[in-house]
């Protein structure tokens, strides 16, 4: 069941961190696509130290970046899990120079600093003996696809996959009765159908286990909210959403992916992301001693300085206006009285508001509380006239620039054609 500190948190922290940092591969997928062989990949477990983890430092980090929760790869594709899981032998403290569960400091530091505690699992395992022993109901045997998932015709044995889902449903309940999670944020799905997982199942255990804990949409037919990527919807879902996204072009440390957003643009994808009523999960890749690239740990710093000077257009907020009445995001208070203009750019004299019944009391630069000259112009009858909000270059933020408008009422929004 989705829970209140959700819609509000805005802003969460992604981490993709496992063997796969060793040597700077996809995570999972640099096998599965042939890119690097299973056995080198592996190999990557007799490297992972993480020598230099620090999840306070981590924790610290997600303060300063304004981060209400984080969301670590307890374990990804390639099944090897960084807590000490009893239900196979595949973990960084059985495998590894790690030789530590690496998941119950995380959670302690958040905890210690009020951050909720997400945790990813990937349903699929491409390392298990048992995963690639059924097909998708449907698929033709002679689509062999690909052998880490599918199994060769006449290879099929429904009773291994019974065995597998008892492997899946054991490392779910260690989750969830060790750590406790706010959040339990699931991914591979997509290889099987919601009757194979047995999603009823696992949906109602885990209610049972832990009612408070969210769960994301790919617990097939039964999340609490939907998991975009990589890109902000033009129409944003209509509950509540989260939008994944890299700070640069990789999910974990790929040492070559030098391509990181800018803290104006991953400012801008933010605040489309909450005008439009989602949170941004933004994902960082540690290196394999556990220390984030500077970069990025950069970029969480420079958007939570940002956050930080315009706090009020984001917590306590809802999704703003529909299209067309601002050319921008915008945010509203709860009690839709107060309207949040995000500018990314260097007005023409003024930005213009249009088909808002109500009449603005006050407009002011959010984070300075400079004053906005404002008018009304135009107008007739029941169609209201456009509200000009001047501005000069002074005014500006260097990142995003927000404008307050108090209203004289909730908001009342004019939507009809005005007569032929």
């Amino acid at each position: 069941m989705i829970q209140p500190w959700f819609g509000d948190a805005k802003l969460g922290i992604f981490l993709h961190w496992g063997v796969y940092s060793v040597d700077g591969v996809a995570e999972s997928w640099s096998f599965f696509d042939g890119v690097v062989p299973y056995d080198r990949y592996m190999a990557q477990l007799d490297r992972f130290t993480a020598a230099r983890y620090a999840p306070d430092d981590w924790a610290d980090l997600f303060v300063r970046s304004g981060a209400r929760y984080a969301v670590l790869t307890a374990k990804h594709h390639d099944g090897v899990a960084l807590w000490d899981t009893a239900a196979n032998d595949l973990s960084v403290v059985k495998r590894t120079p790690a030789g530590r569960d690496l998941v119950a400091p995380y959670v302690a530091a958040l905890r210690a600093r009020g951050i909720r505690v997400g945790l990813y699992y990937s349903h699929l395992d491409w390392s298990h003996p048992d995963y690639a022993t059924v097909r998708p109901a449907g698929q033709d045997p002679a689509e062999r696809g690909n052998p880490y998932s599918m199994p060769a015709a006449g290879d099929e044995d429904p009773a291994r996959w019974v065995e597998f889902l008892a492997f899946h449903r054991a490392q779910v309940r260690e989750l969830l009765e060790r750590f406790e999670p706010d959040l339990l944020w699931f991914d591979g799905e997509w290889e099987r159908g919601p009757a194979q997982w047995r999603m009823a199942e696992l949906a109602a255990e885990i209610a049972e286990l832990s009612p408070h804990t969210v769960v994301n949409g790919r617990l097939t037919g039964h999340g609490d909210y939907a998991t975009p990527e990589q890109g902000v919807p033009i129409e944003p879902p209509t509950g509540d959403w989260e939008l994944c996204l890299t700070v640069n072009d990789s999910w974990g440390y790929q040492p070559q992916d030098t391509h990181h957003k800018t803290p104006r643009q991953l400012v801008r994808v933010f605040v489309e992301t909450i005008g439009g009523g989602g949170n941004l999960l933004l994902d960082v890749g540690p290196k394999e001693d556990g220390t984030l690239p500077p970069e990025q740990a950069e970029r969480l710093a420079a958007l939570g300085e940002w956050k930080g000077r315009h706090a009020d257009a984001v917590h306590g907020t809802v999704r703003g206006l529909p299209h067309g009445h601002f050319y921008g995001p915008s945010t509203l208070s709860a009690d839709r009285r107060t309207l949040h203009l995000f500018l990314f750019d260097r007005p023409n004299e003024y930005v213009v508001l249009r088909g808002v019944r109500n009449a603005v009391t006050s407009a002011r630069v959010l984070g300075t509380g400079t004053p906005v000259r404002h008018e009304r112009v135009g107008g007739l009858g029941d169609v209201p006239g456009w509200e000009y909000l001047h501005l000069t270059d002074d005014d500006l933020d260097p990142l995003c620039t927000v404008l307050v408008l108090e209203l004289d009422g909730e908001l009342d929004l004019y939507r009809a054609h005005t007569r032929d």
